[in-house]
């Protein structure tokens, strides 16, 4: 834009970035139409982004962050380590990006991709009132989904926003000895004191919680397991999502059985915790987080 005055030029280009996600990379299910999207962003860096077609409509999950400092064990997203934080406009791009590329609207949003969403908490609230507003994509808060691995203050901050967002924590584990086994996470942050945010989150907001449960055959998959879940679940009326994990080369966990996921799932209802078993998207594809990025990246 020759017509503005290069200094004004000049400061437009330092204090506002032009954030317009280029894709690098498609694939897409065989088996379910699922869509799994890799884009470069402005610096080099790339991100990945799941779009999921379901009866009641489109879902898109985003990432938050270029790579994961958070360590979890089972998970592709952290073994590069943390590169930076992705802008409130780099991930709004990731949904008007794939809607542009699919020409299909997008209903549900869920902030569960590459990164820990509430590492980056500013960038994530003004993320989510700009997804939200009635001049933007205007989706309901309802439709919203922030997966966090629990950071414990973030969690109580989070509920001061009283934002009508699902909140769902990645638990994983029913003691604090196979946490830490699974998740770094665990060694700052006990079970009790988490389980104390996400009652101070349940108060403050209103909303039920989400408690998303990664099944790894005998790791956490026993029916003792499930009981600890239950007395950690039925006192805050939590959901939970149990998912057959998906198994990453780097590591040696395996996916629990069906029989046995079933077993878990029924103790669970049993004992009165409502819990569903995630219906497994993108399998044929990279779709675990972080897969199809290292693909690239040591390619």
């Amino acid at each position: 834009m020759t017509n503005l005055p290069a200094s004004l030029r000049e400061r437009l280009a330092a204090e506002y970035p032009l954030t317009a996600l280029k894709p690098v990379d498609m694939q897409i299910s065989a088996i379910d139409g699922t869509r799994k999207f890799l884009f470069a962003l402005s610096d080099g860096n790339m991100v990945e982004s799941v779009w999921m077609k379901y009866k009641h409509g489109n879902s898109v999950c985003i990432s938050s962050q270029v790579g994961c400092r958070m360590g979890c064990r089972f998970c592709a997203s952290t073994l590069d380590g943390w590169e930076r934080n992705l802008l409130p406009s780099e991930m709004l791009d990731q949904i008007y990006a794939i809607t542009r590329i699919t020409g299909e609207r997008v209903s549900n949003v869920v902030v569960m991709g590459t990164g820990e969403p509430l590492d980056n908490y500013d960038n994530l609230l003004r993320f989510i009132h700009l997804l939200t507003d009635e001049n933007g994509l205007h989706i309901s808060q309802r439709n919203v989904t922030v997966s966090t691995c629990g950071l414990v203050p973030r969690i109580r901050m989070l509920a001061d926003e009283h934002l009508a967002i699902t909140l769902a924590l990645s638990l994983h584990a029913a003691t604090d000895e196979k946490r830490r086994e699974l998740m770094p996470v665990a060694f700052k942050w006990q079970l009790d004191e988490l389980m104390e945010a996400c009652a101070y989150y349940v108060a403050q907001t209103g909303r039920r919680m989400t408690f998303e449960y990664a099944l790894v055959g005998g790791v956490n998959d026993s029916l003792e397991d499930a009981r600890r879940l239950t007395a950690l679940a039925k006192p805050l009326g939590a959901h939970v999502n149990l998912i057959p994990v998906n198994p990453i080369k780097e590591r040696d966990y395996r996916q629990s059985d069906r029989v046995q996921i079933d077993a878990f799932r029924l103790r669970l209802e049993k004992n009165g915790v409502n819990a569903t078993v995630r219906r497994e998207m993108g399998r044929d594809i990279d779709g675990a987080c972080g897969q199809l990025r290292r693909r690239h990246l040591e390619g």
